[in-house]
């Protein structure tokens, strides 16, 4: 269990220019995520998406010019494809999710914040029937433990991708989250929310994105 919170210090891979700034993101996510801005990585969870409690924030910088796109994938914990974790055990039990974003610039003014303005697109989902969770011997793909799994769309993380049809974030409160350590370590601005594809327990991997002008 990972209970403190990181401060990455990244080197942008998006090309420095007379435009360009530096921001300062702050992220927290239940349990990993991944940040990239124009297709390009700029930070990644310090703890693996393995690790079956992973609750901590990561704190980072980047480099970027306006207008920009980020591109977030966000994922709960599973053990497999039924979308459980604990199995086998009397914890047994469907994973939850949630993730909050938060993007200062120079003067610490916030650029963008997590909220519906965000589109979330579900690639994992699982298990189709929550009745899974209760499955003595669970199998993915088999009886309530369906699944439904697709590839990350080529390009959703650039400016040219065509997201019309992608869905507005879910937004959750923190009682529906019940985030845990590394949260409370961040000074979250007011308008920022907690997100999340539309169901907590059964959305695993969600992809997000927002343009930033």
């Amino acid at each position: 269990m990972k209970h403190a919170i990181f401060t990455l210090s990244l080197i942008s891979l998006v090309p420095a220019s007379v435009g360009a700034e530096t921001f300062a993101a702050d992220v927290w996510a239940d349990n990993w995520f991944e940040m990239r801005i124009n297709g390009e990585q700029v930070a990644e969870d310090s703890v693996p998406i393995t690790t079956e409690r992973s609750f901590n924030a990561e704190s980072f910088t980047f480099t970027a010019e306006r207008p920009f796109t980020i591109g977030l994938v966000a994922k709960d914990f599973k053990e497999n494809d039924t979308g459980l974790e604990y199995i086998g055990s009397g914890r047994q039990q469907m994973g939850d999710g949630g993730v909050i974003v938060q993007i200062m610039d120079a003067t610490g003014e916030p650029v963008v914040v997590s909220d519906e303005g965000w589109q979330c697109h579900v690639i994992h989902t699982a298990p189709l029937d929550k009745s899974c969770e209760s499955e003595s011997n669970p199998v993915a793909g088999e009886g309530a433990c369906g699944f439904e799994a697709s590839d990350e769309p080529d390009g959703w993380d650039t400016a040219s991708f065509d997201a019309s049809d992608w869905p507005a974030a879910d937004v959750y409160s923190e009682s529906q989250v019940d985030p845990k350590m590394g949260y409370d370590e961040i000074s979250w601005d007011n308008s920022a929310e907690l997100i999340w594809g539309p169901d907590l327990e059964q959305s695993n991997t969600v992809l997000c994105r927002i343009v930033v002008e």
